[in-house]
């Protein structure tokens, strides 16, 4: 008879073709079910933090929900940093664990439950009766308010036999929020008026957008209105036409670009929420310019918002189409700008005047070299804007940053085993520093399996957590605690079956010119060891040093 175990992996099953995690103790009965009785595909990691993370980047990349597992307690804690990123980063995901016993806790056990609300997760408890009805539910939860979500399966519950597995609903998924009401319709008209009289329209997209499919209805919106366009970091490549696009807004963007977001009289928003970053610190927009904000968000999420529609992004974006034919442009202000211009940045020297690597003609070479398929993964840490600011995206879900919303690092190697499953077919290429490199070094070898001859990785060794110098060295901090010593990432890698390269001079890069040509199915993971310079500090950096000093 299948076991409450095997309901949960069988109902799982039905909805979710990807798993990630450690075994233990408290989920052996789920793994056992998942690989003898599902077609699912279970990839190993080597810390319980991969598993959330995998399935996380699983999601970012294909948009198909995934799950990871691990045992209780322990096994448990160790998933919390992610689970937090997955949390604010509104990523879907079930994470399916052990738990204590319905009897009560041993000496080893926590309380998951409340452990899990407290970064924002809600759990779901499997029992004898209710295994298949409850996980549809936790996957339901996932799906509808993109949050990750916990099963527990009690130790106690985990073998018990359930009888047959009953045929659970699929999950249901809210329609998309179309605007509503009088204010809201009254609103996309004084939007579509506004863009109709604009001189210098400008529309800002983010990766809300590109999850509601917005971007050929903003496509169409941006030809209607002559407007220039942009993004945030996260929703890169959203829209269609690159020509009239000045990039990413905020800190990554180029200063040629950034001034001209600062000329336009009106300026709508779909589907960002104008943080810190994206606003650059309250200074993106000028004071006279007219702000619209389009967001499935309860109320605008900026003070310099004077219009706000509660909506999805391409409903309301197709509706201000709609206002907007037939097409009548009315300026010829992208057309008299020089996008390519505004859009550069600072190519950099080979070395820095302490002798090692400038990281920003690293990035500028290593950008003419990268396979044209390939999907970005990057950690945290300050080298986030070499990856940003030099490497071209062809759209949201190849470039992501897991742990930018929980300001977390040691979260890259991870991410490279969940978008290896989730394209199979594109090269993944990981951007990590040294510091959050080595948090998460067990994970490198799953990497390696995972991607194989189709991962890379660059890790900017500058021997520092460059961050904390960069913020709290120039303050006069000790600087002790935040130098690592110098750490040899290319041998870690041949360690795992890598080929591993210490590049000191952009010649060294060459090898990657090479690789690119070479076939994915016999050519190694190649990872890079930057050896750059910590004194290139990336302006988004400078940006937060300006506003905290």
């Amino acid at each position: 008879m299948p076991t409450v175990s095997a309901h949960v992996a069988l109902t799982l099953a039905q909805h979710i073709d990807a798993v990630f995690g450690v075994m233990g103790n408290g989920n052996a009965y789920f793994l056992d079910a998942l690989e003898t009785q599902t077609d699912a595909v279970f990839t190993a990691v080597r810390h319980e933090q991969g598993a959330v993370v995998a399935a996380d980047a699983h999601f970012r990349a294909s948009g198909r929900i995934a799950a990871g597992t691990s045992t209780y307690g322990a096994g448990f804690t160790n998933t919390l940093t992610a689970l937090a990123e997955a949390v604010q980063a509104h990523v879907p995901l079930v994470l399916v664990v052990g738990d204590e016993p319905t009897s009560g806790p041993r000496p080893w056990d926590v309380d998951q439950i409340a452990l899990a609300s407290a970064v924002g997760a809600r759990t779901y408890t499997v029992g004898r009766a209710d295994a298949a009805a409850t996980t549809v539910i936790a996957i339901e939860h996932a799906l509808t308010y993109r949050v990750p979500v916990v099963l527990a399966i009690p130790y106690d519950v985990a073998a018990l036999e359930a009888g047959e597995v009953p045929e659970a609903p699929s999950p249901r998924i809210p329609a998309p929020l179309a605007p509503r009401g009088e204010f809201a319709e009254g609103m996309l008209d004084e939007i579509a008026e506004a863009l109709r009289g604009a001189r210098r329209p400008f529309l800002l997209a983010g990766r809300g957008a590109w999850l509601s499919g917005a971007s050929g209805a903003l496509g169409e919106l941006a030809a209607a209105t002559g407007a220039l366009t942009a993004s945030s970091a996260l929703g890169r490549g959203v829209f269609p036409e690159p020509q009239y696009d000045l990039g990413v807004t905020g800190g990554f963007g180029a200063d040629g670009a950034m001034d001209l977001v600062r000329t336009a009289d009106v300026a709508v928003v779909f589907g960002a929420s104008l943080n810190q970053f994206t606003m650059r610190f309250g200074e993106l927009f000028a004071p006279g310019t007219r702000v619209f904000q389009i967001d499935t968000a309860p109320a605008a999420t900026h003070a310099h918002v004077g219009g706000f529609v509660r909506a999805d992004a391409r409903l309301a974006a197709e509706a201000l189409v709609r206002r907007l034919s037939p097409a009548t442009t009315t300026t010829s202000w992208r057309e008299s700008v020089d996008v390519t211009a505004a859009r550069a940045y600072e190519p950099g020297d080979e070395l820095a005047a302490d002798g090692r690597l400038d990281p920003r003609s690293a990035a500028r070479r290593i950008a003419e070299l990268l396979p044209e398929d390939r999907v970005v993964v990057s950690d945290g840490g300050h080298f986030i804007g070499w990856a940003n600011m030099y490497w071209p995206v062809a759209a949201p879900d190849r470039m992501m940053m897991v742990g930018t919303a929980f300001q977390s690092i040691g979260q890259g190697w991870p991410s490279v085993v969940g978008a290896a499953l989730a394209r199979r077919e594109s090269t993944i290429v990981l951007t990590s520093g040294d510091g959050g490199g080595l948090m998460a070094i067990a994970d490198l070898e799953s990497a390696v399996r995972a991607a194989g001859g189709r991962g890379m990785a660059v890790v900017w060794n500058d021997a520092a957590y460059g961050a904390e110098v960069n913020l709290y060295g120039l303050k006069g901090l000790a600087e002790g605690p935040m130098r690592i010593p110098e750490v040899d990432f290319a041998a870690f890698g041949a360690a795992v079956g890598a080929e591993g390269i210490a590049v000191r001079t952009l010649a060294d890069l060459d090898r990657l010119a090479i690789w690119t040509t070479e076939d994915p199915a016999s050519r190694r993971f190649l990872l890079l060891d930057l050896r750059i310079s910590g004194d290139v500090i990336a302006p988004y950096q400078q940006e937060i040093i300006r506003v905290n000093s």
